[in-house]
């Protein structure tokens, strides 16, 4: 299967908000293999389908019980994919947040080498549909609710330097 590039900021399309999904075309049902097989080569616990450079409302979630050692690929040996449980979500809305908020660091496979202290609900309620076109709600908490976010934040043109202060914000434009 074939990796896509991923798009990295300055690129407009991170900053637009991704169109929804009306149809779940053969198109879309191809995209999202190619979507999972690209955030393991690049060891992401989620992407978004603007982050690939395809404006839609696509993101895709590492779901194990411990997403971070689920990706990480060992050198020397070939990745095991198995130990992942990446799923697709189509039209992700949060519909309920937690009013406790808890910060911790950020990483984005489009904004390489960066980190920002997020603050981010630590729990979440979410609707959306599956690639069979199933509507679902689904709760989420910890790490897992903080995947969601991030990655909805990408479908609404929002980065992880957009939860800066204008100040330190600055640094990053002229990079």
């Amino acid at each position: 299967m074939a990796t896509l590039p991923i798009v990295t900021y300055p690129k407009k399309i991170l900053k637009q908000k991704a169109e929804e999904i009306l149809d779940i075309t053969s198109q879309i049902k191809k995209l999202i293999p190619q979507m999972v097989e690209t955030m393991y080569k690049n060891e992401g616990i989620g992407l978004a389908a603007p982050q690939i450079g395809i404006s839609k409302r696509i993101i895709i979630v590492e779901t194990s019980a411990n997403p971070r050692v689920a990706v990480r690929q060992e050198k020397g040996k070939p990745f095991d994919k198995a130990r992942g449980k990446p799923l697709a979500f189509l039209n992700p809305v949060i519909t309920k947040k937690s009013r406790k908020p808890v910060t911790e660091e950020e990483g984005c496979l489009s904004l390489p080498g960066i980190f920002v202290r997020v603050k981010r609900s630590e729990k979440i309620t979410l609707e959306c549909q599956t690639p069979e076109g199933k509507n679902v709600k689904i709760e989420a908490g910890g790490l897992i609710a903080r995947i969601f976010q991030h990655e909805i934040d990408h479908l609404n043109g929002k980065l992880i330097i957009d939860h800066l202060s204008p100040l330190k914000k600055l640094k990053f434009r002229f990079k």
